[in-house]
């Protein structure tokens, strides 16, 4: 891990298209701005961490939990095309 030490309105550049700056520090915490392009998404460490496990308990499903769906659920609708679904 790299440690720096940044004083208020101080940047850190990750690359090219990154930028961290340390926009306000008030006891115990600090506030950050991230510039960063739109294409790439920014998560409180947390956050992260809920969605991941919960993308992990998406692919563990039981098998018997789909036999136990109702039999019009199973059946796609005809003509649907999941490749130009939203």
């Amino acid at each position: 891990m790299l440690i720096l030490t940044r004083k208020k309105d101080e940047a850190i550049r990750l690359g090219e298209d990154i930028r961290i700056v340390l926009v306000q520090i008030k006891g115990g915490q600090v506030r950050l701005g991230i510039e960063c392009p739109s294409h790439m998404r920014v998560l409180r460490e947390e956050l992260y961490e809920a969605v991941r496990k919960e993308n992990l308990n998406a692919l563990s499903i039981d098998p018997s939990q789909i036999q136990s769906l109702p039999k019009d659920l199973k059946v796609l609708p005809k003509g649907f095309n999941p490749q130009s679904s939203p």
